[in-house]
């Protein structure tokens, strides 16, 4: 009875040690910083809509979530779910040193990202995962971007910055003049 009782304190221990160790300060994925105060969200509206805004920031528990959430949004043509994750202080930066700063110039930039490609947007591409880096919250990533309306698959890398749950920042290679469209 006393073996039990000693295997049950030890196993409990270690069970409390990995929790403490999981869990870092508690406040906080570990190796993120708590600001949850920092990070505001003025509303925007879409301009492919304007009955859709979007005005709220919604966090994740990981790095790893907040970029499957961005990638189901993108290539679900959802414009309110990549907005939710774009702080007031976002920025993305693009190839030839442009610079998309804030949650207005991100809700205008992304809306053609969701916007049909009959209208000339780019709704319809499927962006997958080809590889990947983690180093703290941020993800490095190559990817395949394709579509029935692409001649030919288009590739890129982009590094997705994560902070208390959001996509704080993004840099990317992506450029839609490289895009070869069917005719």
């Amino acid at each position: 009875m006393r073996r039990i009782g000693l295997v049950a304190l030890v196993t409990v221990a270690l069970l409390a040690s990995a929790v403490a160790v999981y869990a870092g300060n508690g406040k906080a994925v570990p190796g993120w910083n708590s600001n949850s105060d920092k990070y505001t969200a003025i509303a925007v509206t879409n301009p492919n809509n304007a009955a859709e805004v979007s005005d709220t920031l919604v966090r994740e528990m990981t790095p790893d979530a907040v970029l499957a959430q961005h990638m189901e949004a993108l290539n679900g043509c959802d414009w309110k779910g990549l907005m939710q994750q774009y702080p007031d202080t976002y920025e993305l930066r693009l190839t030839k040193g442009a610079i998309v700063t804030g949650r207005t110039e991100a809700a205008a930039t992304f809306a053609g990202f969701v916007k049909s490609h009959a209208e000339g947007g780019l709704c319809g591409i499927t962006f997958t995962e080809v590889s990947r880096q983690v180093t703290g919250g941020t993800l490095a990533v190559s990817w395949k971007a394709d579509s029935s309306f692409l001649k030919e698959p288009y590739y890129g890398s982009d590094a997705y910055i994560t902070d208390d749950g959001l996509m704080v920042s993004m840099v990317s290679t992506f450029d839609d003049k490289e895009l070869v469209f069917k005719p």
